[in-house]
């Protein structure tokens, strides 16, 4: 309970800067506009920082383990969401938009936070793994359902600046290169305020939508009921019958990282790509806000399931 209690308190945090960003928007003191020069800085510059430092590990024998098992954990999460999204399709008449709403999460601006609050920073290197599985499949299997043509983005696959900074980084950790205490110091701050950052530019974009709106959508309520809780305890069922935490040292924690990832909002990309692919991009972002929303209270009470149960 006390995890999922500081999970709840982390996340109340995180959604008091978003309240702020919404404010200063409907104060008028920023546009929605100004929103994209924060979303340049976490992308392009804070997140990179996040993923180097959290490699400036020792590449001990258990840090390598810890690894692959969460690469593999990451990978079966991703087959289980696309395979069960295949599955309801047909039942619940998925749109587009919906079904890679389903799939791919914010984890990327909420879960390098909230692991270092419970599990402690030597954690982070362990949801990278997820990144990397949800990155390639947002531009490959995300691409293909968002533009229906199986168009393959390799080049935004091996140019995404995050996709190289988790290349570099892994380098570093692999040959145990050790980055000057300076620099690794300086990247540790910048990206330390991944957190704040990105909950701003979440306050920012929910302040430039209309709520009665969106909360008066009975569609929008649909995705995000399986998004935030029939998705998260059909994995809590698959790690809890395939025993996976029993597979690795310090197993339990590792696979929270990547469930903690896993359950969290709608990811905010899909709303870029479904304007890039003319797919809905107004109903990706409702889809965004109201899953946003109502993370505060799904994501405390399935990782206090997640322990009862794992």
């Amino acid at each position: 309970m006390a995890v999922s209690l500081v999970l709840l308190q982390e996340i109340i945090k995180l959604f008091l800067i978003m309240m702020m960003g919404f404010a200063l928007i409907k104060w008028g003191k920023l546009t929605s506009s100004d929103g994209r020069a924060l979303s340049v800085l976490l992308v392009y510059l804070i997140l990179p920082c996040t993923i180097i430092h959290s490699f400036q590990l020792e590449a001990s024998d258990q840090v390598q383990r810890g690894l692959l098992f969460s690469l593999g954990a990451a990978v079966a999460v991703h087959l289980i969401f696309i395979l069960f999204t295949a599955l309801l399709r047909p039942v619940l008449r998925l749109e587009a938009v919906e079904r890679a709403s389903l799939i791919y999460t914010n984890a990327g601006i909420l879960v390098f936070p909230l692991i270092t609050a419970l599990l402690g920073p030597q954690y982070v290197i362990y949801p990278c793994a997820y990144m990397v599985v949800q990155l390639i499949l947002l531009w490959t299997h995300g691409s293909h359902v968002l533009c229906e043509e199986g168009e393959v983005h390799f080049r935004s696959i091996l140019y995404n600046i995050n996709i190289l900074a988790i290349f570099f980084g892994a380098v570093l950790f692999l040959f145990q290169i050790k980055l000057p205490v300076i620099i690794d110091d300086t990247m540790n701050i910048v990206g330390s305020t991944i957190g704040p950052i990105g909950m701003l530019i979440t306050g920012m974009a929910i302040a430039d939508k209309d709520l009665k709106e969106i909360f008066c959508k009975i569609r929008n309520y649909m995705p995000v009921f399986f998004r935030l809780i029939i998705y998260p305890i059909v994995l809590i069922a698959v790690f809890s019958g395939t025993h996976l935490v029993t597979y690795v040292s310090d197993g339990k924690n590792i696979l929270m990282t990547i469930f903690i990832a896993s359950i969290t909002p709608t990811a905010a990309v899909v709303t870029s790509m479904a304007e890039l692919y003319n797919q809905d991009p107004s109903y990706a972002a409702e889809l965004c806000v109201l899953s946003t929303i109502f993370s505060i209270i799904t994501m405390p009470v399935l990782l206090f399931v997640f322990n009862s149960v794992i």
